[in-house]
């Protein structure tokens, strides 16, 4: 195994999170590519994990923390870790260690650049990015969200704990009248919410008139101030479970909903 930085010969890799077999992923867009080419000057880092026969199987980005939804001073702060683990495409690369070789990487790699400490989030329950991970590799809470726990791993004693700046979503407010309106907050990073964004996009489009999509960039941290969110979809000011991405059929379905309480 080796860890290797993003070159011009993986981007489109990274960019689908390394599932380019993926029909799903294709309904993703640009948006993470946009979203890299704002980043890559900023400070964004990430890195791949090949395995002994040069084939990526794992991936983390991570940023200096004024860039991200945390408060802190010094930081890195990781949008994300991911090992492929389908055994569609490029297999299963779980259980082999790159998880903790591309985390001692980042880590490194934070230290050369200066950093007092490098942190991460994970939830609470036993799927994706959990919580209790970090926690096995060194990492200690230092605050919680609606279940998504802020873990860390100070460098030095006079580093500062981050804490999550974004305590409340507040829905959008310009809803109008006579029509269902679909607004979708998103930051650009992660595929699987744009994939929410183009197909409740898509939905909308679908149903006519008297719907209307709005779509609200977070990128900025004072647009994520304002908004009180990174990702997140609405129908009317009611908010729609996005985890795991509800289905293209599901999120029609939740607007053809509020049509019919539509007035005639």
């Amino acid at each position: 195994m080796k860890i290797i930085d993003l070159n011009e010969t993986n981007k489109a890799l990274y960019f689908a999170c390394l599932e380019d077999w993926s029909d799903e992923m294709k309904e993703a867009g640009n948006h993470k590519e946009l979203w890299y080419e704002k980043m890559k000057d900023k400070g964004l880092r990430v890195k791949l994990a090949l395995d002994d026969n040069d084939i990526e199987g794992g991936m983390i980005q991570y940023i200096p923390i004024e860039y991200s939804h945390a408060s802190g001073r010094n930081l890195y702060f990781i949008n994300c870790i991911w090992v492929h683990g389908y055994k569609q495409g490029r297999g299963d690369f779980r259980k082999q260690g790159m998880g903790k070789a591309l985390l001692k990487a980042a880590e490194d790699d934070a230290k050369s650049l200066g950093a007092k400490g490098i942190v991460g989030w994970g939830i609470s329950l036993p799927v994706w990015m959990r919580a209790s991970w970090y926690r096995h590799n060194g990492y200690k809470k230092t605050d919680k969200q609606n279940g998504i726990i802020l873990l860390w791993k100070p460098f030095c004693d006079d580093a500062e704990p981050p804490k999550w700046l974004l305590k409340n979503i507040k829905p959008n407010p310009d809803i109008e009248t006579g029509t269902v309106t679909v607004t979708s907050y998103i930051n650009g990073w992660c595929p699987a919410m744009n994939i929410i964004n183009e197909r409740a996009k898509r939905a909308s489009k679908e149903l006519g008139e008297k719907v209307t999509f709005k779509e609200i960039s977070t990128f900025s941290r004072e647009k994520m101030m304002e908004c009180g969110c990174l990702d997140a979809l609405y129908i009317n000011n009611k908010s729609v479970n996005t985890g795991p991405p509800p289905s293209y059929k599901k999120i029609k379905r939740k607007i053809v909903k509020q049509l019919h309480k539509l007035k005639p």
